[in-house]
């Protein structure tokens, strides 16, 4: 954990290179946008056009260590059509961006880069941020770099103490396991690493689940959408490395912002006691609890849905 932490704070950028081949079946409703990092990364996210009525800040949707803009295909449309442009991008490393050939660059200090850049090019001053797990830590990043570019934030499952458990099992899955060879191996391949924390998604569901996180390499090879060298981060610490105290980030996210805390209520990563030392922390901080799930709630629950609906309708 020490190790994780210590890398994930802290590095310096490096030449680009180039983009994973992919295939992949995606949903309308965005078109694409790439830009190019500082360091020559090319990169890619899902820009959905806001629906009519009053001008309001856009959101940027960032995902999980793993993970893709793909995470927010539900939830993103609904914010669009509530009123707010929506940018989910593929952090580096994953999805349709680049994979970076420096794992140090892996952190969220080179990711928090990349957003203001993004953000940069798309003419956005201020936005809400929506945090998935790691997208949390890189918004708490951004708010000590940039935070002229932060308005609000959303953080899902994720806070200034990440629990050993939590971390322990993404150690133990994270840049390991081969190809799958259908669609069906590769959804019960999902399942078993997520499962426990998503009990109550069907056997659709997981299909689902594994079509935004595998993609096609070739004809009757699926592999998992993201870089494996992401794992390099998980290697035994050295003795004696000490473990970042991120709660000055935090803090310096809630300064005058109004944000959510989106936790799952049986989650192996944010503790309750976190959780409620946030709030205190932060009175202005709303919360809700996903009842039965995980690290991390997918955000299509109702609760969850609503609960963003209700801090969207007052935020900026």
């Amino acid at each position: 954990m020490r190790r994780f932490l210590a890398q994930m704070f802290g590095a310096a950028p490096a030449a680009a290179a180039p983009a994973a081949a992919q295939s992949r079946a995606e949903p309308a409703g965005y078109v694409e946008r790439t830009w190019t990092s500082s360091d020559g990364l090319k990169l890619w996210a899902r820009d959905y056009g806001g629906g009519a009525g009053p001008a309001r800040l856009p959101v940027i949707c960032i995902h999980g260590l793993t993970r893709n803009s793909g995470d927010f295909e539900d939830v993103a449309p609904a914010i669009a059509a509530a009123g707010r442009r929506v940018l989910a991008l593929d952090v580096r490393g994953r999805g349709r961006s680049a994979y970076d050939p420096n794992p140090t660059n892996y952190n969220p200090a080179v990711y928090a880069g990349d957003v203001a850049s993004l953000m940069g090019e798309a003419g956005i001053a201020r936005a809400i941020f929506l945090g998935t797990s790691m997208g949390g830590l890189i918004t708490m990043t951004l708010s000590t770099l940039r935070p002229d570019l932060i308005a609000g934030a959303i953080l899902n499952d994720i806070g200034p103490e990440i629990a050993t458990e939590g971390l322990t099992r993404i150690g133990s899955y994270v840049g390991s396991g081969g190809p799958a060879a259908s669609w069906a191996e590769a959804a019960e391949r999902t399942r078993a690493i997520n499962g426990s924390a998503q009990p109550h998604l069907t056997d659709a569901d997981w299909d689902r689940f594994a079509r935004r996180t595998w993609r096609e390499a070739e004809p009757g090879k699926l592999v998992l959408d993201y870089d494996p060298a992401i794992a390099q981060a998980f290697a035994a610490a050295p003795a004696g490395t000490p473990s970042p105290d991120l709660w000055p980030l935090y803090m310096a996210l809630a300064i005058n912002r109004p944000m959510l805390l989106v936790r799952g209520g049986a989650s192996d990563l944010l503790a309750e006691g976190t959780a409620a030392r946030m709030q205190a922390l932060a009175p202005q901080l709303r919360r809700v609890d996903i009842d039965g799930v995980g690290h991390a709630p997918t955000l299509e629950e109702p609760a969850a849905r609503q609960a963003i609906a209700d801090f969207l309708a007052d935020a900026p």
